[in-house]
């Protein structure tokens, strides 16, 4: 037998096949906090308001024209850019919420999914070589996308002490002339600041000077409090004519298992865009998007969202002033963070598992969104769930 079929006999399975591997693309990605804070829940049968998703199910209205749709024969692949009249709709959508046009054939697609829109836009515009800046905390698909494209994350920090607002002066810091893109997200997940007035004149400025891309992930877009508009990346012409925006109907609608999104972005930047989402999906569910867009025909489902999630915001952080945790304001999206440092001066991560062993309540430790978590104690908390869960979660709270 020849030495080298020898010597792979000798060999663990697992053992040739990392050889095989090699160096991982992606050395820093492990299991997420998400997963392991669900299966500790699962497994203390504690209240999980962690996952970032509802707790009861989508309208029966639209499950209905679901079943139309497939009894219609809505059945086989639709065109790859999305169904013409879901793509129709979104475009009447967009003009009037933001006042902003896109050409329904040229410049928007439907995606599996707004992760799905987010990775198809960076791998078709990033480059190797490229810097991408991301505001931290950073939802955590962002960072990967980037660096799967070859490009280099450049993370600007927005710190609590100043109410998480973006500093401008240091993103103009860490400009340079290898940055390709900044990619926002507001309303702001995990932090739930959005954005203001003066953020889109300074970001005005700096696409006036800078050849920068602009990625706008918006799936809280309909999700904003207290009588504020929610400022689309959209209502700028200047930011529009560099800007992806990427939004959801799973959190519009909820029905985030659906996995369906959406991207508008002008027609130079789709035409790059759909060259990679033909190669990675190509084409969406075809019967949801029959359904969602007869659906949306209607606009109370978005218009009514904003008060629908205020009330539940208002409730559960009414209910956080009976527990020894201080909750943090929250202008927009279903989360909100709370501070714990009156409980443990614990890490956030010993914290959050603490709290699902001993007192059967899951939430998110802030420092999952961060490459270098800051000194602050707090863990983030889903209100998208039922009023029995929310109050079984508050009571479990209050004896922190």
């Amino acid at each position: 037998m020849p030495r080298s079929a020898i010597q792979q006999s000798e060999v663990a399975p697992g053992a040739e096949l990392e050889a095989l591997i090699g160096p991982s693309r992606l050395p820093a990605v492990g299991t997420t906090v998400f997963t392991v804070m669900s299966q500790l829940a699962a497994q203390h049968g504690a209240v999980n308001l962690g996952q970032g998703f509802p707790d009861w199910d989508c309208a029966p209205a639209l499950k209905a024209l679901v079943a139309e749709a497939i009894d219609a024969g809505h059945n086989q692949y639709a065109p790859m850019a999305g169904v013409p009249a879901l793509r129709t709709r979104l475009a009447a959508m967009q003009q009037g919420l933001y006042g902003h046009t896109y050409d329904a054939d040229r410049e928007i697609t439907i995606t599996a999914g707004a992760t799905q829109a987010i990775m198809t836009a960076i791998l078709a515009l990033v480059r190797p070589g490229d810097e991408v800046i991301v505001f931290e905390p950073v939802y955590d698909s962002y960072e990967p996308s980037i660096v799967l494209a070859g490009g280099t994350p450049v993370p600007v920090v927005l710190e609590a002490a100043t109410g998480y607002r973006i500093d401008w002066a240091a993103v103009r810091a860490r400009l340079s002339p290898r940055t390709r893109m900044i990619v926002l997200n507001f309303p702001h997940n995990p932090t739930g600041v959005t954005l203001r007035a003066d953020d889109l004149v300074e970001l005005e400025a700096l696409v006036a000077c800078h050849d920068l891309l602009l990625l706008s992930d918006e799936v809280y877009e309909h999700i904003v409090f207290d009588g504020r508009p929610h400022l689309s990346l959209a209502r700028s012409p200047r930011l529009a004519r560099r800007t992806l925006v990427v939004s959801s109907f799973g959190k519009t609608l909820h029905a985030t298992g659906w996995k369906i999104g959406y991207c508008c972005a002008p027609a130079p930047l789709t035409a790059e865009f759909r060259k990679v989402h033909q190669f990675m999906v190509f084409a969406v569910n075809t019967p949801l998007q029959h359904a969602l867009a007869r659906y949306l025909e209607d606009p109370a489902p978005y218009l009514g969202l904003s008060a629908f999630y205020q009330a539940k915001r208002d409730r559960f952080v009414a209910g956080l002033a009976a527990t020894r945790l201080r909750p943090l304001p929250c202008a927009g999206t279903y989360f909100v963070l709370a501070d714990y440092a009156a409980v443990s001066d614990e890490p956030d991560r010993l914290f959050a598992e603490r709290l699902v062993r001993e007192h059967g309540v899951a939430a998110i430790p802030i420092s999952a969104f961060c490459t270098k978590p800051g000194p602050e104690r707090l863990i983030r908390f889903c209100f998208a769930k039922g009023e029995s869960t929310l109050q079984r979660a508050l009571d479990r709270l209050a004896h922190l």
